[in-house]
């Protein structure tokens, strides 16, 4: 693939080379020729990635379509939106804009309408892959939060460079959150800046003129990212230079770990599943029993993950995993979303319901 010339009029700069690397050595992230859907909130990340990916157009040739959303937090957010569409007006770039009829309750409910957003508009335009501009820094952020909240080594795994965009998977629905008659085409969420630290991000858009529309939602301290942003973050990068991009960088390696790890793990499965098809929601206690408790801890989740049960925490699975352990009596435990498992002496059943039990934990005996 060639390189921009110094006499193209393209802007290339080591930003630009430093992204094209990435991208020749994982191709999978943004094919050549696709349509990218950029989330942009007109932040600095979000319009260091949309300036990068549109001067990287001529090598790739995708077909970008920015989309906003305004969450109905903030008086001047309108306002903002509007300059950002004349923005992206004279970048010839097209332009979306979803807003809230009801201001989302808190940070994940906003983060679910932005999502909702995202698929449906792709969905309407046929574009495969929604693209955003998290960095090292929130991967560094997720993970701490999540540490801080006692996840499993499967929850430090934190902002993949691609997951799937679709509905989320249960019962009767395919790994693509799709259900066996539903022939939509998968809607691939993408981060390709994750090799950039928010402080890349800031010196790009300085560097290139970009322009910033700042979000005054993200100094609030309610938030508890903003938080971590504003009073953690900066220590640990006081005490040890570069400690965001480390830990960022510790998350896409613990990824490579359990994605090895689940291959070992899925042998290991086969054998413990009572009967194929329906049947595997059935394992045979007796063999789980004997493994070690990490073991059974890791084939539980996996299990689980399989069914599309919602992730456990990490105190929950280690008790799980300790109250199967041997040839104890039987017993039940409420999980979420209406699964439920119940054990006897020789087998574990996961079951689902329609209606969702109240509460998780341990089901008194009698229930």
């Amino acid at each position: 693939m060639i390189l921009p010339s110094e006499t193209s009029p393209t802007p290339w700069s080591h930003h630009h080379q430093r992204l094209h690397h990435h991208l020749l050595r994982h191709p999978e992230l943004l094919p050549a020729g696709s349509s990218l859907l950029l989330a942009v909130s007109g932040g600095q990340d979000s319009m260091a990635l949309t300036v990068l990916l549109a001067d990287l157009r001529r090598l790739y040739h995708w077909q970008l379509v920015l989309w906003h959303g305004d969450h109905g937090w903030r008086a001047e957010a309108a306002q903002q939106a509007g300059e950002l569409q004349a923005w992206a007006h004279t970048q010839k770039l097209p332009f979306l804009l979803d807003q809230s009829g009801e201001p989302p309750g808190g940070e994940a409910a906003a983060r679910r309408w932005r999502y909702d957003c995202l698929r449906r508009q792709a969905a309407a335009l046929g574009i495969p892959h929604v693209v955003t501009g998290h960095t090292a820094s929130d991967r560094a952020e997720t993970l701490l939060l999540n540490l801080a909240r006692g996840s499993h080594r499967r929850g430090l795994v934190s902002l993949k460079p691609v997951r799937s965009l679709n509905a989320e998977t249960g019962p009767g629905r395919n790994q693509a959150g799709l259900g066996d008659g539903d022939r939509r085409e998968p809607i691939r969420l993408v981060r390709p800046l994750l090799p950039f630290s928010r402080e890349d991000t800031g010196r790009i858009c300085r560097e290139l003129e970009v322009p910033i529309w700042e979000d005054s939602s993200n100094l609030d301290t309610r938030f508890g990212r903003n938080r971590l942003r504003a009073e953690v973050m900066p220590v640990l990068e006081a005490l040890h230079p570069g400690a965001v991009r480390r830990i960022g960088a510790l998350t896409g390696r613990l990824e490579e770990e359990l994605a090895a790890q689940d291959e070992l793990v899925a042998l290991a499965l086969q054998g413990l599943i009572a009967a194929p098809g329906d049947s595997s929601r059935v394992l045979w206690r007796d063999g789980l029993g004997r493994l070690g408790r990490g073991n059974r801890r890791l084939l539980l989740e996996r299990w689980l993950t399989l069914h599309g049960v919602p992730a456990q925490s990490a105190r929950a699975l280690e008790d799980l995993a300790s109250r199967l352990a041997g040839q104890r009596g039987s017993g039940a435990w409420n999980l979420a979303d209406g699964w439920q498992l119940r054990w006897d002496r020789s087998t574990l059943v996961l079951q689902f319901s329609a209606i969702p039990d109240p509460g998780h934990g341990p089901i008194p005996p009698g229930e």
